[in-house]
């Protein structure tokens, strides 16, 4: 008798099922997300070596979020920023933000979507403004670009200025600006054309504490008077511990995040690991140093609980 006659026979129709299982729960995930962010892989090429920035990552944010993104240099934060903002395409994976596709869409979708979906701040204040430009003109300058007439620029910019704080600022160009002034400017030109989402990159990064506090208000009250989802990449431990959500990349990967709720001294805080869409999940280092953690551990299921140990018997059987 042939050996493949006593080999288990392949349920194809459980396969299927299982198949047809997965795909619904692909096509489900991020179901009402404003961005989505299913293993998205980023390589880029350089001199024949090619670097993973990010590896896999998962990300959701629901519309009106106000969220921090924090990780070490090189974890991969800017990289997805770059892709969210329409300025990077990812390699691979699903990347969504409101009804674009940005692994498929093309140049005029892409310049409209970064004309009226997105708004971006960038760290260095000389980038978001024009320096020839007082504070009103620059924050018409994108609702020019979107055709918008001379009464509804001039007066969507006086609606921003006075809702960011700075409505004196009004007709004082960029070199006549304090750093935490022309930030707010340039949130109010990342406004201007009622955007879902405000991405930005380090906006406190090179501001005092005292300007810094200013600008995170700005961003929370546009957060929270204009509904506009706000999704911060910063180092500012002032910044990232006050915001509702923090989201942690290690290794072009979301690994954890902070839930915060409540204000004042009834404020609660509660952090989790992230198990990713590929049943992954980062340990704290701290944690694998604290139980000596490498290369193998032992998984056990208990009620309601998943252990992981090291593999000490491996290792005392190669000692013996």
């Amino acid at each position: 008798m042939s050996s493949d006659a006593s080999a288990p026979a392949v349920d194809l129709a459980g396969l299927e099922r299982e198949a047809e299982a997965e795909a619904r729960r692909r096509t489900g995930y991020g179901t009402g997300a404003l961005i989505l962010c299913d293993r998205v892989v980023r390589v880029y090429a350089a001199e024949g070596i090619e670097v993973q920035a990010l590896q896999g990552l998962d990300l959701q944010v629901a519309p009106g979020e106000l969220t921090a993104i924090v990780g070490a240099s090189g974890s991969g934060k800017s990289t997805l920023l770059n892709i969210l903002s329409g300025l990077d395409r990812p390699t691979a994976g699903r990347a969504r933000v409101a009804d674009h596709d940005l692994l498929t869409m093309k140049g005029r979708e892409r310049l409209r979507y970064r004309r009226e979906t997105v708004g971006f701040i960038w760290q260095q204040t000389g980038r978001n403004l024009l320096p020839y430009l007082d504070a009103t003109e620059n924050i018409e300058t994108p609702l020019r670009l979107a055709g918008k007439r001379g009464g509804a620029r001039r007066e969507r910019a006086r609606e921003l200025l006075n809702l960011l704080g700075i409505g004196y600022c009004a007709d004082r160009r960029p070199g006549q600006l304090s750093g935490g002034e022309q930030q707010r400017v340039a949130i109010g030109v990342a406004l201007a054309n009622r955007p879902k989402v405000v991405l930005a990159d380090e906006p406190t990064g090179e501001l005092d504490t005292a300007s810094a506090e200013t600008v995170f208000q700005a961003l929370r009250t546009a957060n929270e008077q204009l509904g506009v989802a706000v999704l911060i990449v910063t180092h500012d431990e002032n910044v990232s511990t006050q915001v509702p959500r923090t989201v942690q990349i290690r290794d072009g990967r979301t690994s954890s995040e902070v839930r915060r709720e409540g204000v004042g001294a009834d404020r609660r805080a509660q952090e989790y690991a992230l198990l990713d869409r590929a049943g992954r999940i980062q340990l704290p280092a701290d944690y694998i140093a604290a139980l000596g953690l490498e290369e193998r551990v032992r998984l056990g299921l208990e009620p309601e609980q998943i252990t992981v140990r090291a593999d000490r018997n491996d290792d005392q059987e190669s000692a013996s």
